[in-house]
């Protein structure tokens, strides 16, 4: 079987042009998402984010003497299942371990970590880039090396006073699942696709709220080059980066850096780096540590963590549907384009928008619901810098909206104008708005025919057109609808034009 590695060796794509010939760069992602519990990983401190500073905090949280861990297991529930959604091995057996680096935020002196028996091994994960101009999305295959549980340190603030430094430690403890890919991304792209699916998948399992704003979602960026065919050369990490933008910035800024360096007969240091997206360069952190340099060993106040198949397949019966098979269903049932589906499932609050409207009426036409989501909501909450979670429009009033248009009780036309109504007046009812402001398609054949006979009266010259050329219809439809102020039914204006006109 041929591997991701294999497979990107014999077709190299994404090169860079450098000053004396193409490079490759190779991307490895760690992603560390805070398990979504409510209390942390060794303590029942809270995990809820806001509070007062070192108000979140248990005695085990600040390591007092005589303060021993004990593991949560929803904690552990929770990273099974983001195991499971990654599509990776579980391990029945898993070690915590102690690495050991000293740091003001980490009260203990150590991390609990773990290092060579995760909880968590090898998976993959599907990942779409895109959309090209053409629309389409390309998949690539993404190698997961393995999920761990660690806890997270505390946060340093050094700008609450001028000459000291505050120490926060509501964070310490908070458990943190760290998923390590395999280093097969190629590009900026392909990272950003990767770290938004992980997201995505976190999302619908319900895991992890992934929200980077608040720092529930970091990745260290592991970036080096190569010529095309070359071994992998030596690697950068940029550290905590805390959005998907960034991160596309950071590989591409560290990328540059790197193949300037070597094309000038440098050497790479292997090193920790930060990325400074105002100035838009990496700079040097320190010497990238190697995993001896940490003293790893099993902590001693922590048996193995070890558990049965049936609990794993428990855990597993309970699974949401997840994206891909979101995507591959709404393909199915609905008859959606790729494009459509993978825009509808790219969030869980927007597909959960999407199924909510459908879910409101007998008989909905899922494809209209899809244009009317991805084209109007989106493309007005896109302009306005909102996301789904801020729409104004909910799931029963864009479903009326539709349901209007398919009564015939309204036409496209006025059902553009009704949701831009509904979308500046939140919580409107949409018949009611209909039924007080006159906006019902008119279907009177009687009325219609006075329009028509006003439009084809003050168009003589084009009716003989018409005659000779009958998609010239098109346009006097067009006149008939300007004068009804778009409340024509459409199909009925068609019928009579061509009876009119004499076309069949």
């Amino acid at each position: 079987m041929t591997t991701i590695e294999e497979a990107r060796e014999t077709d190299p794509k994404n090169l860079i042009a450098g000053a004396t010939g193409d490079w490759e760069v190779i991307v490895g992602l760690e992603v560390h998402a805070q398990v979504l519990s409510k209390s942390k990983l060794f303590s029942g401190a809270s995990t809820e984010f806001g509070g007062e500073p070192n108000d979140h905090v248990s005695l085990v949280d600040a390591a007092m003497p005589g303060m021993l861990p004990v593991i949560n297991e929803e904690c552990v529930a929770q990273a099974v299942r983001t195991g499971l959604g990654l599509q990776s091995k579980i391990n029945n057996r898993s070690v915590f371990a102690r690495k050991n680096y000293f740091y003001p935020d980490l009260p203990q002196g150590y991390q609990i970590s773990q290092f060579d028996q995760p909880i968590v091994g090898e998976g993959e994960v599907i990942v779409e880039v895109g959309p090209d101009s053409k629309g389409q999305f390309e998949e690539i295959r993404v190698g997961v090396e393995r999920l761990h549980l660690e806890q997270d340190a505390g946060k340093s603030m050094h700008d609450q006073h001028p000459s000291m430094s505050y120490v926060d430690l509501n964070r310490s403890g908070v458990a943190l699942m760290e998923i390590v890919s395999k280093p097969d991304l190629r590009s900026s792209d392909e990272a950003k696709a990767y770290i938004t699916k992980i997201r995505n998948i976190l999302r619908y399992l319900g895991t992890s709220d992934a929200d980077m704003e608040k720092g529930n979602l970091r990745a260290d960026v592991n970036v080096s080059v190569r010529r095309p065919g070359d071994p992998f050369g030596t690697r950068c990490e940029i550290k905590n980066v805390n959005s998907i933008r960034f991160a596309g910035q950071a590989i591409e800024t560290e990328a540059r850096r790197q193949i300037d360096i070597l094309e000038a007969d440098g050497k790479i240091d292997q090193e920790t780096r930060l990325f400074d997206p105002v100035k838009g360069e990496t700079r040097s952190m320190r010497s990238k540590e190697e995993a001896h340099d940490y003293r790893y060993f099993p902590d001693p106040d922590l048996l193995p963590l070890e558990f049965d198949d049936d609990y794993v397949e428990a855990l597993r019966r309970d699974l949401p549907e997840l994206p891909d098979q979101k995507r591959l269903r709404l393909i199915g049932d609905y008859g959606l384009s790729p494009y459509d589906a993978s825009i509808l499932v790219s969030d869980k609050a927007i597909a959960d928008y999407y199924e909510a409207v459908l879910a409101g009426g007998g008989d909905r036409d899922g494809k209209l619901a899809a244009n009317w989501v991805i084209n109007d909501l989106l493309g007005a909450l896109n302009k306005a810098g909102q996301s789904i979670d801020d729409s104004p429009v909910s799931p029963d009033q864009l479903g009326g909206v539709l349901d209007l248009q398919k009564e015939g009780v309204i036409s496209g036309k006025i059902a553009k104008d009704l949701f831009e109504i509904i979308y500046t007046e939140p919580g409107a009812d949409p018949r009611i708005i209909v039924e007080e402001r006159g906006m019902k398609q008119v279907t009177d054949t009687g009325a219609i025919e006075k329009i028509i006979d006003e439009v084809i009266a003050a168009n003589s010259d084009k009716v003989e057109q018409a005659k000779e050329k009958p998609s010239m219809i098109g346009w006097f439809v067009g006149q008939v609808m300007k004068a009804s102020q778009g409340k024509a039914n459409p199909q009925t204006v068609n019928a009579m034009l061509k009876d009119k006109l004499g076309l069949d």
